[in-house]
């Protein structure tokens, strides 16, 4: 049982910064997946992909992996600077970009 503890990014029709800010350990795939015969959906033997804990900060999620014994792997993504912008901004004068139309 590996676990990786991550920080979600942005879905790609989310536009602000919700639901990234929780940190996430989750199971790694222990065994892959195969279709049933039967119906010839997915399926796997391994329950541990099916939990997802959420936690307030990393030192929370590293504690809780440390309590239990499991082995982890941290991934952190660099924090993106957000640069105010406002729609005046495009008819400006002093305008530094080009016009692209």
């Amino acid at each position: 049982m590996f676990a990786k503890i991550y920080r979600p990014s942005r879905t790609a029709m989310q536009s602000g910064t919700a639901k990234t800010r929780d940190w996430v350990l989750e199971f790694e795939p222990a065994m892959a997946k195969r279709p049933d015969p039967l119906m010839g959906w997915n399926s796997s033997g391994d329950t541990n992909q099916q939990v997802k804990l959420k936690f307030g900060s990393k030192e929370q999620a590293v504690a809780y992996a440390n309590r239990y014994g499991i082995p982890f792997r941290v991934t952190e993504k660099p924090e993106q600077v957000r640069k105010s912008k406002s729609y005046a901004a495009n008819f400006s004068a002093d305008r530094k970009e080009p016009w692209s139309h």
